[in-house]
């Protein structure tokens, strides 16, 4: 399946996602990859892995940029070559690629009820507004669980943690959007965020 959805948050900045139905076959076929994806693509073991690596790449080029525009920092986090931002997420079924002009971080998650049980590892300020007995609770912990991911990849920094440094001001699903905060090491940074969902996934991105 090609393009499933495209968002435009702002001026600077445009989402695309992809619903993953291809086989592994289809996807590489078209792709001009790099020695060292091609490389990490057939190390992968998880064929589901394998078709949401082509599957970013079939997003890039639907940016117009290729593989090889394409580069990973020490801590793990892509870039691109003329200088514009990019974050990356895929689970399961679909990936995600977001660029802009300035810092963002993206994340697609499956609502799956095994989150309430971790959920204690990474909220905390945010249980001041959170209730069990809501029946979104499970969708509400994805969206948290969403935003801190995508505040994460945008940080890029070795030691920072879900619970203790990021905060996700309160907010409904049919918001779409709310205000998170890093604060780490006695400064605080601001950032918008927005979610939205689709065929029981969430997906959260932040901008500056």
């Amino acid at each position: 399946m090609p393009l499933y959805k495209t968002i435009q948050p702002n001026s600077q900045t445009t989402v695309k996602i992809w619903k993953i139905t291809e086989s592994y076959e289809d996807l590489l076929q078209p792709l001009d990859l790099k020695p060292n994806s091609l490389e990490r693509v057939l190390g992968m073991k998880s064929e589901l892995h394998q078709r949401g690596f082509l599957s970013v790449r079939h997003l890039l080029r639907g940016f117009g940029y290729t593989d090889q525009d394409l580069y990973y920092d020490d801590n793990g986090k892509p870039h691109l070559k003329d200088g514009k931002h990019i974050s990356i997420t895929h689970s399961f079924t679909f990936s995600g690629v977001i660029i802009s002009a300035s810092e963002v971080g993206i994340d697609i998650e499956k609502q799956r009820h095994k989150i309430a049980i971790i959920a204690k590892k990474f909220v905390d300020y945010e249980f001041n507004y959170l209730s069990e007995d809501d029946n979104n609770y499970i969708k509400k912990l994805t969206v948290i669980w969403g935003i801190k991911e995508s505040l994460y990849k945008l940080f890029a920094t070795p030691g920072m943690l879900f619970r203790e440094h990021f905060l996700v001001i309160p907010f409904t699903l049919s918001d779409g959007e709310t205000v998170a905060w890093i604060d780490y090491k006695n400064k605080k940074y601001r950032y918008n965020t927005h979610f939205l969902e689709f065929e029981d996934f969430t997906c959260a991105f932040v901008t500056t």
